[in-house]
């Protein structure tokens, strides 16, 4: 094993021991930098970790949420990871179509330890649905056999996002996941009120999403939530700050 190796092993170990034994009121909070600049402020705020959003990458590189190529996804992950010293997960979206092994193998390439992987799939129209969750499970339990521990597999829920609110739907969906090989869920856009029920019907870590106008990352520790992200609200913050420059400087 080289260093490089023992480095990501080390990284792995690290993501996913931060995300257990936390105590209510007390969830982890990885910040969604967009670019390496971004990854080395939050870095030195005392982020012990990072998770780039794929919108936010997006957003940074000229492209409407999703429309990022493969390629140029993977060489902004690289750039955030080369750039600090704390563990990194990479949300990659839908998989890009890639076959596990290959998704593992690039990912891994690009010194990334964690991924968000969602179950929705696009369509021709560009519109995009929810995929079968037994055919999902499957993708996901190919991703951990081709991974090993190597990758903490964060498994987002699309179901709020698709508009179906039950959170049975979602808990459903989430504990196929969990017996395929997640590390953590990801119900994007739960509301509130439905993270207990989630909480009490999921095993594991359980991600929830931070939005502008709604609870602290401290209140929905106390809801339930393990991991706090915040997709690219962070970039839109930066943004608005960005434009008040702008204005000052017209």
């Amino acid at each position: 094993m080289n260093a490089a190796d023992t480095a990501a092993d080390n990284a792995v170990d690290i993501l996913r021991a931060l995300h257990h034994d936390r105590a209510p009121g007390d969830p982890l909070i990885l910040p969604g930098p967009w670019d390496a600049a971004s990854a080395r402020v939050f870095e030195e705020a005392g982020s012990p970790a990072l998770a780039t959003p794929s919108a936010g990458i997006a957003l940074s590189l000229g492209y409407e949420d999703g429309q990022v190529p493969p390629d140029e996804m993977f060489a902004a992950v690289s750039r955030v990871v080369r750039s600090v010293s704390v563990p990194v997960s990479a949300d990659i979206e839908g998989g890009y179509g890639l076959p596990p092994k290959e998704l593992v193998e690039r990912l891994l390439e690009t010194g990334a330890v964690g991924c968000n992987l969602e179950d929705s799939i696009k369509g021709e129209d560009g519109t995009s649905t929810l995929k079968d969750p037994a055919e999902h499970a499957d993708f996901l339990a190919e991703v951990r056999a081709a991974a090993g521990d190597r990758l903490f597999v964060n498994a987002r829920v699309d179901t709020f996002l698709r508009g179906v609110p039950e959170p049975e739907a979602a808990i459903e969906r989430a504990r196929l996941y969990v017996t395929a090989g997640a590390d953590c869920v990801y119900p994007i856009l739960a509301p509130a009120e439905a993270i207990p029920a989630l909480r009490a019907g999921i095993e594991g870590p359980l991600n929830m999403v931070a939005e502008p106008v709604g609870p602290s990352p401290r209140k929905l520790g106390e809801l339930g939530a393990t991991r706090i992200t915040f997709g690219p609200g962070l970039l839109h913050r930066s943004l608005t700050a960005l434009r008040d420059i702008a204005d000052e400087l017209a």
